[in-house]
């Protein structure tokens, strides 16, 4: 079954079964799938509906930091727990040693001898692992390899 598949399943089920909190996350996720197919003009692919999840994932995780430094627990809260349901749809991320196996590959890839070749070794990993990989992890896993040459 397709994510897009899933998510459309797992709505109508929400809907079926009165569950406000994933109901009211999947309905912000089509509607940000459809604002996407309408200024795409065509049907939005895999891909991009995976992207579609990870962009709204990631504005949970901001917002959730947001309110835990404006000292709003119970906002940060019900963003954490639609940032669970959102979880759910994304790959399975990559633990600590699998990054560092990555990291030693792709420095191996593309030569990176140095500090300033990051921005090539993080493109090589996130084209390879899209969604699997957070951004800050793997930039600092970059840059100790990199200092440690």
């Amino acid at each position: 079954m397709s994510l897009i598949e899933r998510v459309e399943k797992d709505y109508v089920t929400a809907y079926k079964n009165r569950d406000a909190l994933r109901l009211s996350v999947l309905r912000h996720l089509k509607t940000a799938a459809k604002n996407l197919q309408v200024q795409l003009m065509r049907p939005v692919t895999e891909e991009e509906f995976l992207d579609v999840v990870m962009k709204q994932a990631k504005q949970r995780q901001d917002a959730m930091e947001q309110f835990r430094s404006g000292k709003r627990p119970e906002l940060a809260d019900k963003e954490a727990a639609e940032y669970a349901v959102l979880k759910e749809y994304m790959p399975k991320a990559l633990s600590a040693e699998e990054i560092e196996a990555l990291v030693r590959e792709a420095v191996l890839a593309v030569g990176a001898r140095e500090v300033r070749d990051m921005g090539r070794v993080m493109n090589h990993i996130m084209a390879a692992h899209k969604g699997r990989v957070d951004g800050k992890e793997l930039s600092a896993a970059v840059r100790a390899a990199l200092q440690a040459k």
